[in-house]
C-alpha cells in the first residue's frame, strides 16, 4: 500500500487576542443542547469526560454510512476509493492540528487508552528490563497508570510517582530526582482530568531528554483546549481521543516520533498491518499501517476530521478564551458558597472545577443526584483517578468542566443550584453520635407478611408520586430513617465493593429463630441510604427462603430504579442485593442442614 503524499509541516499561527465568542449561536450548531432533562433546560458540565457532537460531526458520519460505505485500502471500486480519500484525508487533519512532521507519524487507535496501551506493549516490552523503572505522576488517570503496572509486573520493573503540592502542582524538584539510568519512559498527563491543571510539559520533556528518556504524553484532556505542536514540544509519543474534542466515539490518535515507531513492533496482528504472510514468515507493513491492524474505525476518522474542521472555524484562540472566562466565574461563584472547598487550585488551569462539600458534609453522589434534577449534569467519584483521590485523603470530587458551547448564564444556574443544595443540607438535623457505652443495635422488624406485600406497597406509593424529583425525596426521607449502623461494625469485611460511595452492610440470624434475616447499613450518600432502607424494609425479617424466592429485579424495573439511576448506581445496588442474596442463601442452607 503507497502512502498518501507527504504533507510538509506548516507551524499553527501563534495565539493572539480573540474576539468574545457568540455562544447562544453557535450552541445552535449542537443538537443535543436544546432538550430539557427533569423538566429544566439541559446545563452539560461533563465535557472533561466526554464532549457533545457539533451538526457537522453528525452529518459527516451519516453522508459516510448513507454515500461511501465501504472498506478502505482492500478494493478498486468507486465507494472504497471514496472511502480510503476521506480516511485518509482525516489523518492529513489531525497532522496538521497537532503539528506532526509527517503522515507516518499518526497512528489511528480506539481512544487514549488503547494509544497508551499500545506503546506499553510494544515499545515497553521491547525497551523495559527487570528492575528498570517508569515514571508517572500523583495526576493520572488510570489509563496511564494501569498499562504501566501491568507492564512492571510483567518485566519486574519499578514504577515510580512524582508527587504533588496541596494546590495539584507537580514537584519538579522530586520529579528530577526520580530520572536516572534506570528510568525507561515518563508518562504524564497534559492535563488533569480530575483537577484541571496544566503541567509544565516543556520542562519535563527537557529534563527527561537531558537523561535520555523518551516521554509520553496523555493529552486527552489538553487536545480540546490548548494548541499542540507536538514538534515544537518534542515529545515522543502523544495521545489524544476523539470523543473529548467533539468527535466520535472508537477513534482516537497515536504521535510518535518516526524514529521510535520504526523500532517498534506490532502489538496486534491481522489485516492491513502485514506486508506479506506465508506459514513460515510475515512482514510487516509500513508506517503508520503496521499499527493499524483489522478494519479501522472509518466513520469515526471522518467525524474526527470533521470536529478539528468545526474548531478551526470556531478558532481555538477564541475558545481558549471563552473557556478561562468560564472557569473564572465558576471559581469565584463557587468560593462564594459556605462550606464548599475547591480540590486543585493550580495557577495554571483549563475548564475544570471539582470540589467538595465539607459544610455540611454532603456526598459527591447526593450533590450530582440533586444538580441532576435541576437537569445539571457533572461528574461525581474518584474520576478514574483513585491515587489522586487517596493523596487529598477524599473518596471523590464534584466535576464540572466546560466546553465551547457553555455560557456564563449556565454557570449562574449551576451556582444558585449548588447553593441551594448545600443551604438544605445545613438546615437538616445533625445526626447525634452514638454513646461513647457500647448499646446493643436495633435490627428493624419485618415491614410486611412477606417481601411480596411490601413490593406491593412501594410500588403504590411511587406510583402516587409525579415525577422523579418526588421519588428521589422519598428515597432520601426513607434513608434518614434508617436504624443507626454502630461503629464497630464498619469493617473492611462488612465493606460493600463496587458502590461509587461507602457501604457497609452486617447481617445475621434473627435470634430465636431458625432462618430469619436481618441486617443493619449504612452509606455516607442521602440517596444511597434510602436504596438501603428500602431494601431493609424488603427483607429485613424475613424468612431466608423468601428473600432467595422474591423477584428483586422486576420490582426494580416497576420502580424505574433500572432506568433512572446511573449504570454506576445500578452496579453498586446490584452489589447490595448480591450481598443480601448471599446471606440469604448461606442461612437457608444452615437451615435446610439441621434435622
Amino acid at each position: 500500500m503507497s502512502m498518501p503524499k507527504t504533507i510538509p509541516f506548516l507551524p499553527r499561527q501563534a495565539a493572539r487576542a480573540a474576539p468574545p465568542l457568540d455562544v447562544h449561536r453557535l450552541r445552535q450548531d449542537f443538537p443535543i443542547l436544546l432538550q430539557r432533562v427533569h423538566g429544566k433546560p439541559l446545563v452539560y458540565f461533563d465535557n472533561a469526560a466526554t464532549t457533545q457532537k457539533p451538526r457537522a460531526v453528525i452529518d459527516a458520519v451519516r453522508h459516510f454510512y448513507e454515500a461511501d460505505n465501504a472498506n478502505v485500502h482492500r478494493a478498486v471500486h468507486e465507494l472504497s476509493e471514496r472511502a480510503t480519500e476521506d480516511y485518509e484525508a482525516a489523518r492529513v487533519k489531525v497532522q496538521k492540528f497537532i503539528g506532526a512532521n509527517c503522515l507516518r507519524e499518526i497512528i489511528f487507535t480506539r481512544g487514549t487508552t488503547e494509544a497508551i496501551n499500545l506503546v506499553a506493549q510494544s515499545f515497553g516490552r521491547a525497551n523495559v528490563r527487570a528492575g528498570d523503572e517508569i515514571v508517572v505522576t500523583a495526576l493520572e488517570h488510570h489509563s496511564n497508570i494501569v498499562p504501566w503496572q501491568m507492564l512492571c509486573w510483567e518485566k519486574k520493573a519499578h514504577l515510580r510517582v512524582v508527587p504533588i503540592t496541596d494546590s495539584g502542582e507537580l514537584i519538579l524538584e522530586e520529579y528530577e530526582k526520580l530520572l536516572g539510568p534506570r528510568t525507561k519512559l515518563v508518562a504524564v498527563a497534559h492535563v488533569s482530568n480530575a483537577l484541571g491543571t496544566v503541567n509544565p510539559i516543556e520542562q519535563i520533556i527537557d529534563l527527561a531528554h537531558r537523561h535520555g528518556i523518551p516521554v509520553l504524553i496523555d493529552g486527552a484532556q489538553a487536545a480540546p483546549h490548548l494548541r499542540l505542536n507536538v514538534a515544537a514540544l518534542d515529545c515522543d509519543f502523544y495521545a489524544f481521543s476523539g470523543h473529548k474534542i467533539y468527535g466520535p466515539t472508537g477513534i482516537g490518535v497515536l504521535y510518535g516520533k518516526a524514529r521510535h515507531l520504526e523500532l517498534m513492533p506490532p502489538w496486534q496482528g491481522g489485516g492491513d498491518m502485514i506486508s506479506s504472510v506465508s506459514f513460515e514468515k510475515t512482514t510487516w507493513n509500513e508506517l503508520p499501517y503496521k499499527f493499524e491492524a483489522g478494519t479501522p474505525s472509518i466513520a469515526a476518522a471522518i467525524g474526527l476530521c470533521a470536529a478539528l474542521e468545526y474548531l478551526d472555524e470556531v478558532g481555538l484562540d477564541a475558545l481558549a478564551a471563552h473557556e478561562e472566562r468560564l472557569l473564572a466565574q465558576a471559581t469565584a461563584r463557587v468560593n462564594d458558597i459556605r462550606g464548599v472547598r475547591i480540590i486543585g487550585t493550580a495557577r495554571r488551569k483549563t475548564g475544570v472545577l471539582s470540589f467538595v462539600v465539607d459544610d455540611p458534609p454532603l456526598a459527591a453522589l447526593d450533590i450530582g443526584t440533586r444538580l441532576n434534577l435541576e437537569g445539571i449534569a457533572v461528574r461525581t467519584g474518584h474520576h478514574c483517578c483513585q491515587p489522586l483521590m487517596d493523596r487529598f485523603g477524599l473518596p471523590g470530587t464534584v466535576r464540572a468542566s466546560f466546553a465551547v458551547y457553555n455560557t456564563v448564564e449556565e454557570v449562574d444556574v449551576f451556582a444558585e443550584a449548588l447553593a441551594k443544595i448545600v443551604a438544605s443540607g445545613r438546615g437538616k438535623p445533625k445526626v447525634v453520635g452514638l454513646p461513647t457505652t457500647r448499646v446493643e443495635p436495633t435490627y428493624p422488624a419485618a415491614a410486611g407478611a412477606s417481601p411480596e406485600e411490601v413490593a406491593a406497597e412501594l410500588v403504590e406509593a411511587f406510583d402516587l408520586m409525579d415525577d422523579w424529583n418526588d421519588r428521589y425525596q422519598y428515597l432520601i426521607e426513607l434513608g434518614e430513617r434508617l436504624p443507626p449502623m454502630p461503629a464497630e461494625l464498619k469493617t473492611e469485611a462488612t465493606r460493600v465493593k463496587g458502590c461509587q460511595s461507602t457501604v457497609h452492610m452486617f447481617a445475621r440470624k434473627k435470634p430465636g429463630t431458625a432462618d430469619v434475616l436481618e441486617f443493619l447499613a449504612d452509606s455516607d450518600a442521602d440517596i444511597v441510604r434510602g436504596e438501603l432502607a428500602l431494601l431493609q424494609k424488603l427483607f429485613s425479617g424475613q424468612r431466608a427462603q423468601q428473600v432467595l424466592d422474591f423477584d428483586i429485579h422486576s420490582l426494580m424495573q416497576r420502580l424505574g430504579l433500572d432506568s433512572h439511576l446511573s449504570l454506576g448506581r445500578r452496579n453498586g445496588l446490584a452489589e447490595m442485593i448480591q450481598r443480601i442474596r448471599h446471606f440469604a442463601g448461606e442461612l437457608a442452607g444452615q437451615a435446610r442442614e439441621k434435622p
